[in-house]
C-alpha cells in the first residue's frame, strides 16, 4: 500500500480577505446612498384616482337606433314609404349618450348620402332637420316626425324643412334601394338663431364655430 504524500495546507490570506471586505462594504454603501425612497400622499393618490374617474365618466357622443342595430345595419320599412298604415314613413326612435358638459343644445341631420344628381356623382338628400334640442333631452320617440305632420314646438324643438320642401321627417322613397342614410348628432355650445323657417344649410352655417361633438351612425335602405 502506497503512503499518501503530505501536503502542507497554505496559510490564509488576510490581505486578500480584508480587501474583499472592504469592497464589499463599499459597495453596500454606494446602494444605500443611491436608493431614494418615493412616498404617495394620500392625497396626490385620491386625486389620480379622481381624474382617472372623470375620464372614464366623460364617454364620447355615441347616437343608437335601436331597430336599425336589430335589423343589422338596415332601416326598417315604417321609416320609409314601404311602410302600412300607421307605421309608414314615420321618423326612427333615436338616442344619444355621452353629451358633454357645457353642451347648451343639440343638432340633428338626417341625408341620404348616395343620392345622385345629374351633374355631380354624389350630393346628400336631406331626410330630416331638427334643431335646438334641449341638452336635457335623450333621445327623439319613434314616430316623434313624420306622416304628414311634424313634431311639437312646445319643447323649443325646431324642426326644418327637407328637400321635399316639407317640414319634420321624410323617409327614403322606392327607388333609392341601397343607399345609405345617415344620422347625424351635434353638440352645440350655444343655442341657435334660426327664424321661423330652419334648413339644413342655416342649420349648418349657424352650427360653424360651436361644435363640442358630433357621433354618427348610417343604416342601409334595402326596402
Amino acid at each position: 500500500m502506497n503512503a499518501v504524500p503530505f501536503q502542507k495546507k497554505k496559510p490564509h490570506d488576510h490581505a486578500a480577505t480584508t480587501h474583499f471586505t472592504r469592497r464589499t462594504q463599499h459597495f453596500q454603501n454606494n446602494l444605500e446612498q443611491s436608493f431614494v425612497p418615493v412616498s404617495i400622499s394620500q392625497e396626490d393618490s385620491s386625486s389620480s384616482i379622481d381624474i382617472a374617474s372623470a375620464a372614464m365618466a366623460q364617454e364620447s357622443l355615441r347616437l343608437v337606433c335601436h331597430p336599425v342595430a336589430a335589423h343589422e345595419g338596415r332601416l326598417p320599412r315604417q321609416y320609409t314609404l314601404e311602410g302600412q298604415g300607421a307605421k309608414k314613413d314615420i321618423s326612427p326612435p333615436l338616442e344619444w349618450y355621452g353629451v358633454p358638459d357645457g353642451t347648451r343644445s343639440l343638432a340633428l341631420v338626417v341625408q341620404d348620402i348616395d343620392a345622385p344628381e345629374p351633374e355631380r356623382p354624389v350630393v346628400p338628400w336631406t331626410h330630416w332637420v331638427v334643431a335646438n334640442i334641449s341638452p336635457e333631452i335623450k333621445g327623439l320617440p319613434e314616430g316623434f316626425s313624420g306622416a304628414g305632420g311634424n313634431a311639437s314646438t312646445d319643447s323649443g324643438v325646431q324642426e326644418g324643412i327637407n328637400d321635399w320642401k316639407q317640414p319634420g321627417w321624410r323617409g327614403p322613397v322606392p327607388d333609392s334601394h341601397g343607399h345609405r342614410i345617415q344620422f347625424r348628432i351635434y353638440a352645440l355650445d350655444d343655442v341657435l338663431s334660426l327664424g321661423n323657417k330652419v334648413t339644413v344649410d342655416k342649420v349648418m352655417d349657424a352650427i360653424d364655430g360651436h361644435v363640442l361633438a358630433e357621433a354618427e351612425l348610417t343604416a342601409v335602405f334595402t326596402g
